[in-house]
């Protein structure tokens, strides 16, 4: 999904641009590792999932996409709480709020709310931002040089995957019990 995902390696700029996180990257001080940057990214990328899960849970049609919602919100709010954590441990400042871009990505939805036009746009959003969750996660476990946070982004990735199978492509699959660990 749109909604938040995304590094401040080259790459990951573009993609942040797309997904309206470039808040979360001014938010680091030009000094700060790409290991804050990357924390400090994600979560701000949790609190947009969270956010849309939310929404989605109650404005979505389809039964699917209200199980898919529920998961998402039910799992980055667990991966939330974990960096938060470390965040904190390490003195890294964190964001309290979805920025203001993700939040009119959020409001663009209402006039949909209730129609599969709303489920369509929501998995569009859900694939493309799950699919750049990714690129940054991937980025973080290959040049990260914090350990602790090396670790939570493995920990991260199986989770983030398995949303992006319930919605890849904008097509949502109902979800298994055991396709998302997070409990």
């Amino acid at each position: 999904m749109r909604f938040a995902h995304t590094c401040a390696t080259a790459a990951a700029a573009v993609a942040l641009t797309l997904t309206g996180t470039t808040a979360a990257i001014g938010a680091a001080s030009p000094a700060a590792s790409s290991d804050a940057v990357f924390l400090q990214t994600i979560h701000q990328a949790n609190l947009a999932e969270i956010a849309a899960g939310k929404d989605a849970e109650t404005h979505a049609n389809s039964a699917c996409v209200k199980r898919v919602a529920a998961i998402i919100v039910r799992d980055h709010t667990a991966l939330d709480a974990k960096g938060a954590a470390l965040a904190k441990a390490k003195g890294i400042a964190m964001a309290k709020e979805p920025t203001a871009a993700q939040k009119k990505q959020l409001d663009d939805l209402k006039p949909k709310d209730g129609t599969t036009a709303y489920d369509a746009a929501w998995l569009k959003m859900q694939s493309d931002g799950h699919q750049q969750a990714l690129v940054l996660i991937d980025k973080e476990l290959s040049s990260g040089k914090d350990s602790q946070i090396q670790a939570a982004a493995k920990a991260a990735r199986p989770i983030v995957a398995g949303h992006l199978k319930m919605v890849e492509g904008g097509v949502c699959r109902m979800p298994m019990e055991s396709a998302s660990p997070q409990r």
